[in-house]
C-alpha cells in the first residue's frame, strides 16, 4: 500500500504545503537530503493551535497538535520529493511550548513520530530530539522541523 493510500485509509489528507510566515522557504534540498522548515499546528482554516502545554493544553491535545504538524511536514516532504513513497525520514527536532516544570516532551512529539511510522513504515523511523521551550512564535503549542532523504 502506498503512503498516500495509508493516509486515505487513516481518514487523513495532506494540507497544502504551508506558506512561510517570514523570510524562509518551506524546504531546501541539497542532493538527496531535504531540510524541512519548522512548522506549527495549523487548523484547516489556517489558524494555529496555541497555548502552554501543562497549563492551557493537555499532553493529549498537544500530541494531536504534533500530529497536525506531521501532516504539514509530510505535505512539504511530498513537494520536495515528488512522492511520499520516495521519502525516508532521518531526523526530527520537536519543540514544545511548555511550562518550566513540564517533562513529557517526548510523549507530545510522538504525535508526529507515530504518524510518520504509520504512513511511511520503516522509512518513517527517525532520530529525534524533543525539547521544551519557554515560548514559540505566535504562542503555538509545538514546532517541528525535519531532515529527510529522497530515495531513488
Amino acid at each position: 500500500m502506498s503512503a498516500e493510500e495509508k493516509l486515505k485509509a487513516m481518514g487523513l489528507t495532506l494540507p497544502p504545503t504551508p506558506k512561510p510566515l517570514a523570510n524562509y522557504v518551506p524546504f531546501r534540498r541539497a542532493g538527496d537530503i531535504v531540510f524541512l522548515s519548522g512548522q506549527g499546528p495549523r487548523y484547516p482554516d489556517g489558524s494555529f493551535a496555541k497555548g502552554k502545554v501543562g497549563r492551557d493544553v493537555t499532553v493529549e491535545q498537544a500530541y494531536e497538535h504534533a500530529k497536525m504538524v506531521g501532516l504539514g511536514l509530510l505535505s512539504a516532504a511530498k513537494a520536495a520529493a515528488g512522492s511520499l513513497d520516495k521519502v525516508e525520514m532521518l531526523k526530527l527536532l520537536g519543540m514544545v511550548n511548555a511550562v518550566p516544570e513540564f517533562t513529557q516532551q517526548p510523549q507530545v512529539i510522538n504525535g508526529c513520530s507515530d504518524l510518520f511510522v504509520a504512513v511511511l513504515g520503516e522509512n518513517g523511523r527517525h532520530a529525534r530530539s524533543a525539547v521544551g521551550m519557554g515560548s514559540l512564535p505566535e504562542n503555538i503549542t509545538v514546532e517541528i522541523e525535519a531532515i529527510l532523504r529522497v530515495l531513488p
